[in-house]
Formats: structure tokens, sequence, C-alpha cells
């Protein structure tokens, strides 16, 4: 694992959330889900690893957008999932 990460360092702006209210595919299947994680390159909400769907992994490998945020009030780490680094 890499101690830095060239992809968490290059963002510049955070993207408003695409559905701040929860995760949008489980809103969409009316599913729910544990925590959520934003995507730092397009804003898509989606569920943690814990969560039964893992929609934000999923995200990752349908689109490739490296890094992702917690969504959860008072957290405040990102992760990268091409470096497999955490970052505060």
């Amino acid at each position: 694992m890499k101690e830095e990460c060239e992809h968490i360092a290059q963002i510049q702006q955070e993207p408003e959330p695409r559905t701040p209210e929860g995760c949008e595919e489980c809103l969409k299947m009316g599913d729910t889900w544990v925590h959520l994680r934003i995507c730092l390159t397009c804003g898509h909400v989606g569920c943690c690893d814990q969560s039964k769907n893992k929609h934000a992994t999923k995200h990752f490998h349908s689109t490739h957008h490296p890094v992702i945020k917690s969504f959860q009030p008072g957290e405040d780490w990102k992760y990268c999932y091409v470096d497999e680094l955490f970052a505060e």
C-alpha cells in the first residue's frame, strides 16, 4: 500500500451530492444502508461495504472514479480505491 496518493492530492473541489438524502441506488430500490460514501469525482452517494448492496464500491468498479469520502456527519476521511489508502 502506498503512503501517498496522487488521486486524493488532485481533488480541488468536492462535488455536490447527487442524492443528499441517501444512497442513490438504495433509494430507487426502496432498500436500506448502514453508512454513506460520496464519490469525489461526480457526487454519487452510495452505501458502504458494511451495507448489503455495497453501492459505493460498485460505483468505483463501473466508473473507475478513484476517491470517496465519508458522507456521515462528523466524519472527514477520504479513501482511494486505486491506492487502497485512507486520508484525513
